[in-house]
């Protein structure tokens, strides 16, 4: 059972690793979003079973994504907008450590309310723009 289940999650991650190995910047970046929305989705479940060891987990591989698009901010570019986001990753990742310490399925919920709403502004980059940069 144990070697189906692992041969389960290795199907899962190729998936995404394909794709990520052919995916332009842009692309990219929604991958990054769209990997956080999972993982606090099943972090927000696993709370709410009381299962530590999964919140946990999922919980830490959220904020390091959000790490890495704090990372990935360009403040030579769009300097006053990049500033926004980096305190507003900041904020995110800070609202995830509250949210796994009290068991506060609020704060995890107000973190996928605003990475939803960076990734909509995100998406709508007109394609024409994504190849110019």
């Amino acid at each position: 059972m144990y070697a189906m289940r692992r041969e389960l999650n290795q199907y899962r991650q190729a998936g995404p690793i394909a794709e990520a190995a052919v995916a332009d910047p842009h692309r990219l970046i929604q991958m990054l979003f769209e990997g956080a929305l999972e993982r606090i989705a099943v972090a927000r479940g696993a709370m709410l079973q009381n299962n530590i060891r999964v919140k946990g987990e999922k919980l830490g591989q959220a904020i390091t994504i959000i790490d890495g698009l704090r990372g990935l901010l360009d403040h030579n570019q769009g300097a006053d907008l990049a500033e926004k986001l980096d305190a507003l990753y900041e904020y995110m990742g800070r609202r995830l450590l509250e949210g796994n310490a009290r068991n506060d399925p609020d704060a995890l919920d107000e973190v996928i309310r605003l990475l939803r709403e960076v990734k909509s502004g995100w998406d709508a980059i007109p394609e024409m723009l994504r190849q110019a940069s």
